[in-house]
């Protein structure tokens, strides 16, 4: 895919990124910051924007580990019942 340039705003700065991704995608991420920032920025009363982003960025990494563990578990469970799967298969032949 072809880089594009996008123009957006996150904690009221904006930028200019570079991505390959589809601008819905990007659009969907910089909602994603900017909610993750709303919340947290009454959550915690943290105005500054430096600590903000800081938190934010925790925060967004501690979703991805959760998920990465859950995603990580499931490919464990099918994996275990596909074998076990196949054990009765070969067991009945």
């Amino acid at each position: 895919m072809s880089k594009k340039r996008f123009c957006i705003e996150i904690l009221g700065q904006a930028l200019e990124v570079v991505s390959d991704a589809e601008e819905d995608h990007v659009r969907k991420v910089v909602d994603l910051v900017n909610a993750k920032a709303e919340d947290l920025k009454y959550k915690t009363f943290v105005w500054d924007t430096l600590n903000l982003a800081i938190l934010i960025a925790l925060n967004i990494a501690d979703d991805y580990l959760k998920l990465k563990a859950e995603k990580e578990d499931t490919i464990h469970t099918v994996e275990r019942r596909s074998k076990q799967l196949i054990d009765l298969i070969d067991h009945s032949l």
